[in-house]
């Protein structure tokens, strides 16, 4: 790769990467500020579907399963399939996009989606509806990876706090909405109209991004000033990219920039980065607070229905906490990102921009990224292990605890459970910057992986020893797993470093 040299102009011009090959004075991005917030919210919207297609479903679950005639564990089962296949999959999209484009993989998992969810609409037995929403998960689950990957082409780490928060709010808004609306339409028109809408909404959706979306992958278009050669890269609303009020044009040279090398598709990409010493501890640590979280989200409809008498209308109302705590929280975190990173950097270089140096490698090895990402890390995890332990004894008396404080403890719960992923997630967008898509599809497989073991014994676990002790028992493990940041803030920095070096001795 070749170093860049700072721009003349504005602040945004002159922050530089090394990911792409650009001369002299061409900015980070061509996209202004005002195209920022369009991509942003197209890519937001796209990572809605993820949650959409989780959350909705939960309010359905005791009617599905009165429906088709099988155990309520059973269809439980197709929440853990979900949550296996919304980990896996984006180990396959994630790798596919960082190399062949943000857009063709946007494309392929829409399609997917669309198809399963016209399937499941018209299932009739237990075992296609199984099947199928493992397809839907395949189709939905990369969207999240995916958008990371555009955030990390288009942003710099200064501003990237922000605009995670803003895409890690726009993900969690079906966590508000979606059981809401999945309750109405199950209790209304019956749990197959559940389906008939996501098709609805994936079919306007896909059309908008096709249309809209422009592709960002520095590989293949640099700072997005080159022009791709693949059609499916390419975008017909393409006349508001030269619209920008960023300078990206040399006045001798017709491009900008030109698009850095390409690579291959490393479909081992995820895993390796969980193998990688500097990111083990903190993927794991996420992954256990994420399992946990879900498995409080998924005991909630059966335990509201059975301990308080709630129908599936009201089991929806009953998630509107957590997710607006979620939405809340991350909207909150990002802008605090952004605060730390700009006063560890102002603490750390004086006047020198980080990402603005021709040294810039040798400067990112150094910063000290642990302490402007993870320092909220230990408060956010104490907090929503107060709210697990809440919820869990609270519920287990409901003839003595009114239902106001389980649902108060779940806001709480939402709030830090996603503001701790928000930070990881930019975290390791940072430090993965040439593979964010990679790096946010090995946080997700982690997470989900745990998270699908978790929900298919937490129902039988408190059914065996109560609601109480079953919480208090997932608190006990989060207090464990408080270790790994632990090891992240005093030791990655060094690893990282230390594995920089050796690739350069190869």
């Amino acid at each position: 790769m070749k170093d860049i040299t700072p721009a003349q102009g504005t602040a945004d011009q002159s922050q530089m990467t090394t990911r792409a090959t650009a001369p002299p004075d061409a900015p980070y991005s061509i996209f202004d500020k005002r195209q920022k917030w369009l991509i942003i919210a197209i890519v937001s919207t796209a990572a809605t579907f993820s949650g959409f297609a989780s959350n909705i479903y939960f309010p359905a679950l005791p009617t599905i399963a009165e429906d088709l005639g099988v155990s309520l564990e059973l269809v439980n089962l197709t929440v853990t399939s979900y949550l296996i296949f919304q980990g896996l999959a984006p180990s396959l999209w994630g790798p596919v996009s960082d190399v062949k484009g943000r857009r063709i993989a946007y494309i392929c998992t829409f399609i997917v989606f669309l198809g399963a969810c016209i399937g499941l609409a018209l299932s009739k037995n237990y075992a296609t509806v199984i099947v199928l929403r493992c397809l839907q998960s395949t189709g939905s689950a990369s969207t999240i990876a995916i958008g990371s990957g555009v955030i990390g082409d288009i942003t710099t780490r200064a501003e990237r706090g922000g605009f995670m928060g803003i895409f890690q709010a726009g993900l969690l808004v079906p966590v508000a909405v979606g059981p809401v609306i999945g309750g109405a339409l199950a209790g209304s028109l019956g749990w197959h109209s559940v389906f008939w809408f996501l098709t609805i909404y994936c079919g306007v959706f896909l059309t908008i991004l096709i249309a809209v979306l422009p592709e960002t992958l520095r590989s293949v278009v640099a700072n997005g000033s080159a022009t791709p050669s693949n059609p499916l890269t390419r975008y017909p609303l393409n006349i508001y990219q030269r619209t920008t009020t960023v300078r990206w044009k040399l006045e001798n040279d017709a491009d900008a920039s030109q698009p850095a090398a390409r690579k291959h598709v490393d479909l081992t990409g995820p895993l390796q980065m969980l193998a990688t010493k500097h990111a083990t501890p903190i993927i794991l640590f996420l992954a256990i607070y994420y399992a946990v979280w879900q498995m409080s989200i998924t005991a909630m409809s059966s335990l509201f229905k059975d301990r308080y008498g709630l129908g599936e209308t009201q089991i929806g109302l009953t998630f509107i906490a957590n997710g607006v705590g979620s939405m809340i929280g991350t909207l909150v975190t990002g802008k605090i990102l952004n605060i730390d990173y700009q006063k560890v950097k102002n603490n750390y270089g004086s006047s020198i921009d980080v990402e603005a140096t021709n040294d810039e490698t040798h400067n990112e090895d150094d910063f000290p990224i642990e302490k402007a990402r993870l320092r909220l890390v230990p408060v956010f995890s104490i907090l929503q292990c107060l709210s697990i332990f809440l919820f869990g004894w609270t519920i287990q008396y409901p003839d003595r605890v009114p239902i106001a404080i389980p649902i108060i403890s779940t806001f709480i719960t939402g709030w830090t459970a996603v503001s701790t992923q928000s930070i990881i997630m930019t975290y390791l967008v940072d430090i993965f910057p040439d593979r964010s898509a990679a790096a946010s599809a090995s946080l997700n497989l982690a997470r989900c992986l745990f998270a699908a073991g978790g929900t298919s014994f937490i129902m039988p676990m408190v059914n065996g020893v109560g609601v109480g002790v079953a919480f208090t028992i997932c608190v006990a493990v989060q207090l464990v797993a408080l270790v790994g940041p632990l090891i992240q803030w005093r030791f990655a920095g060094a690893w990282r470093k230390q594995a920089q070096n050796r690739s350069h001795e190869t």
